[in-house]
């Protein structure tokens, strides 16, 4: 059956198609007694406004694309809580993409998104400086960095990863680990390389302490359990006794390898991950993370696009950084283990 048509509408209210037009998107312009027939029109014919085509007409919509590295990982489906938490609010929609951490995926979204005409993109980048963003941006799309920070173009919504790297660092070597490894990847992705850069200006400036680097292509469980065999093989006297690992799924399939191999978390091997999801918490021994706001980060974002949006040539940029916190747990806490 045929969707009705706004032609259809008028014709049984008697009306032109412009007075229905003034229906339903100026009201307040239409007497009372012939809004009502239109309205009693609409309802008796079942018709449906074709948001799509008017947003397109005008040139925008209420639409906003929301690019993610990875809707496996908890957190992004945590920063697109926020995100639509707020989308809701203002009455708009939120459109979610996976990138799966691939560039040209990622570019294939962007095209998606820009050709819908959505009203802005908010984006994990594989690359935050691919020349794509800057484009959309003079286009007229307005991009907003979501978990990175950008210098200037962009706004941005991030966590000072090299702090939590840091944090990490300080933690693991004040329990008394001398060989200690950071595991993540790949190293050149923005997240990665600031974790571990902060990571590793605490290892390395500590008296007797070796740090061993370990690249995966991909940061989900299944790495998590290759690379953890990997080093559960090792000699005991060349094996680290720590592993900080850049979030938390890789965590938790190399804490399930260190189980299969018969190592004793946390005496054998402390681990520490990144974000902090639920399943960190949940995990056979509870995994110790560094926490970032997640749910912040997604709503923030969306502020920071809506000021875009509604100041149009007077917007500023602004990049908004939130601190990230250590939450200790069994996995790095010989004390809370031991009771």
């Amino acid at each position: 059956m045929a969707t009705p048509s706004i032609k259809e509408v008028a014709h049984r209210a008697g009306v032109s198609v412009g007075t229905v037009s003034n229906v339903l998107n100026r009201p307040w312009i239409v007497a009372p007694a012939t809004r009502q027939r239109v309205q009693d029109s609409i309802r008796a014919l079942g018709f449906v406004r074709n948001e799509a085509a008017r947003h397109l007409r005008a040139g925008k919509s209420r639409t906003v694309g929301l690019v993610v590295l990875d809707v496996a990982n908890p957190f992004f489906t945590d920063l697109a809580e926020g995100a639509e938490a707020l989308a809701y609010e203002h009455d708009t929609v939120v459109m979610l993409c996976n990138s799966k951490t691939d560039p040209v995926r990622e570019g294939h979204h962007l095209d998606q998104l820009e050709q819908q005409r959505v009203m802005g993109i908010l984006i994990t980048p594989f690359d935050s400086n691919d020349p794509r963003l800057t484009a959309l941006v003079s286009r007229g799309t307005p991009v907003v960095l979501v978990d990175r920070a950008a210098d200037r173009g962009f706004c941005s919504v991030s966590v000072d990863d090299q702090l939590g790297g840091r944090l990490a660092g300080n933690h693991l070597i004040e329990s008394g680990h001398r060989r200690i490894a950071f595991i993540g990847g790949p190293f050149t992705m923005q997240q990665v390389s600031d974790r571990m850069a902060g990571f590793a200006s605490t290892v390395e400036r500590a008296d007797g302490v070796e740090l061993q680097r370990y690249e995966v292509d991909v940061m989900g469980v299944v790495e998590g359990r290759v690379i953890g065999e990997k080093i559960a093989a090792l000699p005991p006297r060349s094996r680290p006794t720590a592993a900080f690992l850049a979030n938390d799924l890789l965590a938790l399939g190399f804490l399930q390898a260190m189980s299969v191999a018969g190592l004793q978390v946390p005496r054998d091997m402390a681990i520490v991950g990144y974000d902090d999801i639920d399943f960190a918490r949940a995990a056979a021994v509870p995994l110790s993370s560094v926490r970032q706001p997640a749910e912040m980060l997604g709503r923030s974002a969306m502020e920071l696009l809506q000021e875009e949006v509604e100041a149009a040539e007077q917007h500023r940029h602004r990049q908004v950084i939130f601190q990230p916190d250590l939450i200790v747990r069994e996995s790095s806490d010989h004390t809370r283990r031991s009771k």
